[in-house]
């Protein structure tokens, strides 16, 4: 269990901060056309529901990718339910592998690479089907596939390199 918990909800900032200036000063003209919005169209909305689930929505993604980041966590579920139980041997050999291998891979640059390949194996693949179906160009699947790239590489990341584990 993480001793920082509250960086799932730091993390689950960087859709809605990214999102601004994505669907805003950068892609705000492009996207509208591709889906056929006017300034009127996004008027009247409820924007305290649509931001406050987007943000429920994007701290469920921070707390998806921390186990694809991590890969620590793997070996963790390799040895519950006995891990759980302080002392025991299970425990006892968790927390001396950690303390030989714990911090590999805990970077930066690893939280990003894989938060970008969940992005392009993952978002990519499901927002193209989505497009293809609904007849949608492939300009709105760059779009999308573009701005779940930079967000998930930002969140892999930091998660990858900020998220801290109590020893079992």
């Amino acid at each position: 269990m993480p001793t920082n918990w509250w960086m799932f909800l730091v993390v689950g900032l960087v859709p809605m901060i990214v999102g601004a200036i994505w669907y805003g000063p950068l892609f705000e003209s492009k996207w509208m056309k591709v889906n056929k919005f006017t300034k009127s169209d996004l008027e009247g909305g409820n924007m305290a529901v649509i931001f406050g689930l987007s943000y429920l929505f994007s701290v469920m993604v921070a707390f998806f990718l921390s186990g694809v980041v991590i890969h620590q966590g793997g070996v963790a579920q390799m040895m519950l339910p006995e891990i759980m139980e302080s002392g025991s041997p299970a425990a006892n050999e968790f927390n001396d592998l950690m303390a030989r291998y714990g911090d590999r891979y805990r970077s930066w640059g690893h939280g990003a690479l894989h938060g970008a390949m969940v992005a392009i194996f993952f978002a990519l693949p499901v927002i193209a089907i989505k497009s293809l179906f609904e007849r949608r160009g492939w300009t709105y699947t760059f779009i999308h596939t573009g701005y779940w790239t930079v967000c998930l590489t930002i969140m892999g990341a930091v998660l990858c390199q900020l998220l801290d584990y109590a020893p079992a």
